[in-house]
Formats: structure tokens, C-alpha cells, sequence
């Protein structure tokens, strides 16, 4: 990774911030919430430029965005003097992004910054958007790559599946059952990397069978209900990789209580403050993730490189990201973080995130 956490003292402040979001956030109207916070300067901040930019997470109350925006995406603004805002659906639903992008829009943003619950199902709202002047960068979960200017990819699909597939084959001794329990059928990225660890399943590890994929809609309790449903259908069931930070953490906490403890390996990505006493009491072995805040801190500098036009997002533009230093812009409009890091009993309590 360029930089594997951001230094204590602005993740201490930006946590601050964070907490203080939380306890002013108030509802949008209708059926989902939004929140906001002035980073410095006026509608506009960083001068001439519009340097308003608003995160739009797949659903707000994740604890994996909480990360990357309120700290990640939030200390980047401030540091360059833009205004940050987070607004959001309750539920990660194909199109719940839309109403969203719209207003965003009317009120004439600099930039959205959007995970997205469907790679198509917002492409019209976004292209809309852009027409108005938007820039639009997309980060965690891509969209169709005509409807943004850029993705930040948090590492290639190709790594974040294979340091699954490795992790678990480990676990397990390379052979036997598997699932998998992802987020919601339509997640561009989850999609992704459960393809290709099928691919590296068939070819490299004979022995092991992937009975099942299963969705949790990223959702602590539907996750935790399709955990206990997975265990229940596949009593031969050897282990189970989550791809999603909520999924994960679900099935840990299904799996500490239980006579399976111990005997169904559980890993994949989630952050170490909420994997940290799943560790601790032996229910998981290793799991991996790149650093949330450092993805959120790219996702707001590319958004100012855009805006203020130091890049177009064609492939060779580079551009400065503060303390992760600088960044090239490779093939089809895509930025690359860096690789996922595994986190275990021997390293877990060097992170705070």
C-alpha cells in the first residue's frame, strides 16, 4: 500500500468530527437521511474553485463508510479547504441513490463522490449530473464507466480475490465447503471478486467446493439470519468468506456464540475496531482490507483535481493526494490504492479503524 494508515493525529481529529456528525445528523425527509458538515470556507471553499463535494455511500450507518467518508473524505476537505457533505439512502437498493444525485445536482455541488448499489441503475441521474458541471468520482463500487469521470479502485479485483481464496484455503487445510456471503445481488465490486475467486477456486484448489453465494444486502441482521441459513443448509460447511465489512462482522458474531465456533472458518474484508474481539476470542483467524479512511482521503482529492481541472481523468494525468502522495490516473478513468493488507492476532492491535 502507498500509505497503510494516516498518521494518529488527523485520525484522532477527523474521528472527532465524525462523532460530532453523527450526533447533529438529522433526516432528509421521506424515507432516508442525510448529513452534512461545513469544512472550511463557505459553499465553495479553496478560493474561486467549487470545492463543495458531497459522499454518497451505498447506505448510510456502515461503519465501513463511517470510515471512509466522515474520517478519510471529511479530513481531505478540510485540509484543502473545501465543504464536505455525506448524504445518503437507509437501504442499499439499486436506485435508492438516485433522489440523491438529483439534489445534489440542483444545488450545484462541485463533485459527488458515490458508491454505487448498481453499476447502471444511477448512470442516467450521474450523466445528468455531469451535464449540470458535476464532477463525479466513484469509489469502493464502480459505476458503467461512461456515467463518471473516475473510479477509485481500493485494489484490483484480481487481489482482493486471491488474498480470499488464500486466507481461506489456508484455513481450512484446502479442502472441503465453502460459501460465500456478499452484499446485494447487483454490488459491482463484490460481483467482481466473487467471479474471479471462482476462477482461482476451479483452477488452483480442486478440493474445495463453493456451494453457495449468498446476499445479505449488506444489513447486520440479514446478514446474521443468511449466516445461521448457510449453516443450517450445508452441515458440512468448512468456511465462509464475506467480501463486505458488514457481512463479515454478521457472521463473526453468529459464529462466537455458536457450537460452530471453531470448526467454520470465517474471513474476508472487514476493519479491525469491529473484527478486533472476533480475533481476540479465536472465532476468526485472519481477515484483509486497505485502509477505508485512505480510500475516502484519494476519493476527495481526485474530486479536487477534477474540479479545479488539474486532471480529466484520461489515462497518464496525475495529481497530488495530500499525505498519500501522488497518484497516476490509469486505463479507463481508473486510480488504484494500492493492495489489501491481512489482519490477524499478531498485527490487529497496531490499527485503530
Amino acid at each position: 500500500m502507498k500509505s497503510s494508515i494516516m498518521n494518529a493525529r488527523r485520525s484522532g481529529l477527523a474521528m472527532a468530527a465524525a462523532l460530532a456528525l453523527a450526533l447533529t445528523a438529522c433526516s432528509s425527509g421521506g424515507d432516508s437521511d442525510t448529513s452534512s458538515s461545513d469544512a472550511g470556507g463557505g459553499d465553495s471553499g479553496g478560493g474561486d474553485a467549487n470545492l463543495s463535494i458531497t459522499f454518497l455511500p451505498k447506505n448510510l450507518g456502515n461503519a465501513y463508510f463511517d470510515t471512509s467518508n466522515s474520517v478519510g473524505g471529511q479530513s481531505a476537505i478540510e485540509e484543502f479547504g473545501g465543504t464536505y457533505e455525506e448524504v445518503g439512502p437507509a437501504e442499499a437498493t439499486p436506485d435508492s441513490q438516485v433522489p440523491f444525485i438529483n439534489t445534489a445536482a440542483q444545488q450545484g455541488v462541485g463533485a459527488l463522490v458515490v458508491s454505487a448499489n448498481d453499476p447502471a441503475a444511477i448512470c442516467d441521474a450521474l450523466n445528468e449530473a455531469r451535464d449540470a458541471g458535476v464532477k463525479v468520482v466513484t469509489y469502493d463500487s464502480d459505476t458503467n464507466a461512461d456515467c463518471r469521470d473516475l473510479f477509485i479502485n481500493q485494489a484490483t479485483a484480481d487481489g482482493i480475490a486471491q488474498v480470499q481464496v488464500d486466507m481461506i484455503a489456508e484455513q481450512i487445510g484446502d479442502e472441503g465447503q465453502i460459501a460465500v456471503l456478499s452484499a446485494s445481488a447487483n454490488a459491482t465490486n463484490q460481483n467482481a471478486w466473487i467471479a474471479t475467486m471462482e476462477e482461482i477456486l476451479a483452477s488452483d484448489h480442486p478440493n474445495i467446493e463453493l456451494v453457495d453465494v449468498v446476499y445479505g444486502d449488506d444489513d447486520d441482521q440479514t446478514s446474521f439470519d443468511k449466516t445461521a441459513a448457510l449453516l443450517q443448509t450445508y452441515p458440512d460447511l468448512k468456511g465462509i468468506v464475506s467480501p463486505t465489512t458488514v457481512g463479515i462482522s454478521a457472521a463473526a458474531r453468529y459464529l462466537s456464540t455458536s457450537e460452530y465456533k471453531g470448526q467454520v472458518a470465517i474471513t474476508g474484508l472487514g476493519t479491525p475496531n469491529q473484527m478486533r474481539e472476533y480475533v481476540e476470542d479465536g472465532t476468526v483467524t485472519e481477515f484483509a482490507l486497505w485502509n477505508p479512511a485512505d480510500l475516502g482521503y484519494l476519493a476527495a482529492y481526485a474530486a479536487k483535481a477534477l474540479i479545479e481541472g488539474e486532471i480529466t481523468g484520461a489515462e497518464g494525468d496525475s495529481f497530488d493526494a495530500g499525505t498519500l502522495g501522488s497518484y497516476t490516473v490509469g486505463a479507463d478513468g481508473v486510480v488504484l490504492l494500492g493492495d489489501p493488507y491481512r489482519f490477524n492476532a499478531d498485527n490487529i492491535g497496531d490499527f485503530d479503524f
